[in-house]
């Protein structure tokens, strides 16, 4: 690709400051923004936004590495929301009706639901903490979600399958950009 994917630009800005900007509009809060490699070019990206940045030297065991290292700055929060920057259409509507369904649902996840499937952007409640921290390095939080398929509440969100490999999807996506 010739840059890092979290720096290709979408709507004027990288992916990487698009989705941190996104969860802290739909008011997350702690938000936690966890790299991997490359981390001083990322977090120069973030400059002059209130999110927590952490280098996961793990990253590339997998994502529940990525996971575990985010939910060391969480605290005591109610719910953990996961977002992966390559997902350009994802914005603080959808994590504002993600966060809706957890709380009218009454159930402890809720996961955006795409192309016949379910995925990030999701969320979880404290309930799942201990399983998020004792995911296997190579497995991401997909996995609670399909184990525990009836306590998730779907929350449509078409856009959501369509994520960012290469430049040439970015330039794709930039012409579906008002079709969301």
């Amino acid at each position: 690709m010739g840059q890092p994917k979290q720096l290709l630009r979408f709507d004027g800005q990288s992916l990487l400051r698009r989705t941190t900007a996104a969860a802290l509009t739909a008011g997350c809060d702690p938000v936690v923004v966890v790299l991997g490699a490359l981390g001083n070019p990322l977090r120069d990206e973030l400059s002059g936004l209130p999110a927590i940045v952490l280098d996961n030297p793990d990253w590339e065991q997998g994502p529940g590495t990525s996971i575990r290292c985010g939910m060391t700055a969480i605290g005591t929060a109610d719910a953990v929301t996961f977002l992966v920057c390559d997902q350009p259409f994802v914005d603080a509507e959808h994590l504002k009706r993600l966060i809706h369904a957890w709380r009218e649902s009454g159930l402890p996840m809720a996961a955006s639901a795409y192309a016949d499937a379910i995925g990030v952007p999701a969320l979880f409640d404290a309930s799942c903490f201990a399983d998020l921290r004792q995911l296997p390095p190579e497995s991401g939080a997909k996995k609670l979600l399909l184990r525990h398929r009836e306590r998730v509440a779907a929350v449509p969100f078409p856009g959501g399958a369509f994520d960012l490999d290469t430049p040439e999807d970015a330039q794709l996506a930039s012409t579906f950009n008002g079709a969301r």
